[in-house]
C-alpha cells in the first residue's frame, strides 16, 4: 500500500513537473513499466498511430455512419497533445469522456469501457503516457454530419446510453475470472467491436459480444468487416477450448483459426505481449459468456446450396478438406468458425475475395512455423454469384444454420 500512495504521489508530482523524492522517483519508474504494459493491453498505439505517423501522435480516421472522426494525439508535447494534462483531467477523459475543458469526446474512444478501469491503473498509463516521445502535430479535424458536430449533444447521449463506473469483482468467481473480465470489459475495451450498436451508436446491450460490423482500412483498403460472435453460441466460441482462445492471442494462430485483417493489429500490438496468466484469464472469462446470437438471414436455396458444394469442391476442400475439419498442416477448419457463421459475413465475402490479409509483423515463431499456406485471393477466379453460392454452402453444410450469402453483399465487400 505504501508503494502504490507512494507512485501515485509521484504521479501528482510529475503533473506538476518535479518529483518529491528519489523514493517517488522510484516508485514512479516502476509505475510507467506498469503503465506501459497497460496501454499495452488497451492496445493504445493502434488507434492513435497512422500507418506513418509516429507512436501515439493521433490522426488516424475511423469512417463511422455519422462521418470521419479522427484519433488525438496522446504524446506529452504540450501544445498539440496531453502534455499539460494533469492527472485529473486524464482520468476525466478516460472515465467520464470529458476534454479538459469540460466539452465531451466522442465514443468512438471507448472510455465506455475505459471508465472501468481503477485509479492505480489510470495512473500508470499517465504516467506512462508521460515518458514516451513527445511529437508536434495536429490531427485532421473531424468531418461530422449536423446535428453529430455538435458536442454539446452528446450530454443527451451520455445521458441515455452511459453510466461512469468501476468494474467491480465478482465474489463468486475466481481470481483468473474476475482479471480476464476486467480486461475485456474495461483495457482490452472488446465490446466495443464485437457488440452491435443501435442508430445513435450506442451498444446494445442485450446482444453483447454478439458480433458486430465496422468499416477499417486494412492493406490500404477500406472495408465493412464483422467482428465475431465471441460468446458461447454455435455461431461463436462453442467449439474453441480454453487453449484455443489463448493461444490464438498470443501467438496468432490456433487449431481454430490464423490472424488476418484487423485481428492483426489487436494481436500484434496488444494481446501477444500480455502475461500468459492474463491471456489465461481473458480465456475463461470469454468461455463463460452464456450463448447469445444475432438473428441471421434466411437459409439457402437446394439449389444455391448445390451449386455452392460444387464450388466447395474445387477451390476449398483440399485445403479445408471435404468435412470441413481441416488440418494443421493444410488450413483451419471451417467448420463451427465464427468468421463463417457470422450473422453479417462482411468478413467471410473479405477473405474470400481478398485473402488472408496477414500481419506484417510476425505475432510469434510458432505463427512463422504453423504450415498454413497464405489463403489466396478469389476476386479474379469467382464471379459474385459464384462467391455467394460457395459461402452460402459452407454457412449451411456440417450442421451449420447461418443464413444465406446474397450476390448484392458480396458485390459491396467487392
Amino acid at each position: 500500500m505504501k508503494t502504490v500512495s507512494a507512485a501515485l504521489a509521484a504521479v501528482l508530482c510529475l503533473g506538476a513537473g518535479q518529483l518529491a523524492s528519489a523514493a517517488d522517483a522510484a516508485a514512479l519508474s516502476e509505475l510507467q513499466s506498469k503503465g506501459e504494459y497497460l496501454s499495452t493491453a488497451g492496445n493504445c498505439v493502434s488507434c492513435h498511430t497512422t500507418e506513418d505517423g509516429k507512436a501515439l501522435a493521433g490522426g488516424l480516421g475511423f469512417e463511422t455512419d455519422f462521418g470521419t472522426l479522427y484519433s488525438t494525439n496522446i504524446t506529452p508535447d504540450p501544445e498539440t497533445g496531453i502534455g499539460n494534462w494533469s492527472l485529473e483531467e486524464f482520468t476525466g477523459a478516460m472515465r467520464r469522456g470529458e476534454r479538459p475543458d469540460g466539452t465531451h469526446l466522442y465514443p468512438v474512444f471507448p472510455y465506455t469501457s475505459f471508465t472501468k478501469v481503477s485509479d492505480e491503473d489510470i495512473a500508470a498509463i499517465y504516467a506512462y503516457l508521460k515518458t514516451v516521445t513527445p511529437v508536434k502535430f495536429n490531427p485532421p479535424a473531424n468531418d461530422l454530419s449536423f446535428p453529430y458536430d455538435q458536442r454539446w449533444a452528446l450530454g443527451l447521449w451520455k445521458a441515455m446510453y452511459f453510466t461512469e463506473g468501476r468494474l467491480e469483482p465478482q465474489a463468486a468467481e475466481s481470481q483468473e475470472w474476475n482479471r480476464g473480465a476486467y480486461l475485456v470489459e474495461g483495457l482490452g475495451h472488446c465490446s466495443e467491436c464485437h457488440t452491435p450498436r443501435n442508430f445513435l451508436g450506442a451498444k446494445d446491450t442485450e446482444l453483447a459480444m454478439t458480433g458486430s460490423a465496422y468499416t477499417e482500412r486494412v492493406e490500404g483498403k477500406a472495408s465493412v468487416w464483422s467482428a465475431s460472435n465471441l460468446t458461447s453460441d454455435s455461431s461463436g466460441l462453442a467449439m474453441w477450448s480454453h487453449e484455443d482462445i489463448a493461444q490464438y492471442l498470443k501467438l496468432g494462430f490456433s487449431e481454430r483459426a490464423g490472424v488476418f485483417g484487423p485481428m492483426n493489429n489487436v494481436v500484434v500490438n496488444s494481446t501477444r505481449h500480455l502475461s500468459q496468466s492474463d491471456v489465461d484469464a481473458v480465456a475463461t472469462y470469454l468461455k463463460s459468456l452464456p450463448a447469445n446470437a444475432q438473428d441471421s438471414d434466411e437459409p439457402a436455396s437446394e439449389a444455391l446450396v448445390r451449386a455452392g458444394s460444387l464450388q466447395y469442391d474445387i477451390h476449398c476442400g483440399t485445403c479445408h478438406l471435404p468435412t470441413g475439419e481441416g488440418s494443421p498442416e493444410t488450413g483451419p477448419p471451417v467448420i463451427g468458425s465464427p468468421v463463417v457463421l457470422d450473422a453479417d459475413p462482411s468478413s467471410l465475402i473479405n477473405i474470400t475475395l481478398y485473402g488472408a490479409q496477414l500481419p506484417t509483423t510476425a505475432p510469434s515463431t510458432e505463427w512463422q512455423a504453423r504450415g498454413w499456406k497464405r489463403m489466396e485471393s478469389y476476386a479474379n477466379k469467382l464471379s459474385d454469384e459464384q462467391v455467394a453460392a460457395l459461402l452460402s454452402y459452407m454457412r449451411s453444410a456440417w450442421g451449420h444454420e447461418a443464413g444465406a450469402v446474397s450476390e448484392e453483399q458480396v458485390a459491396k465487400q467487392r
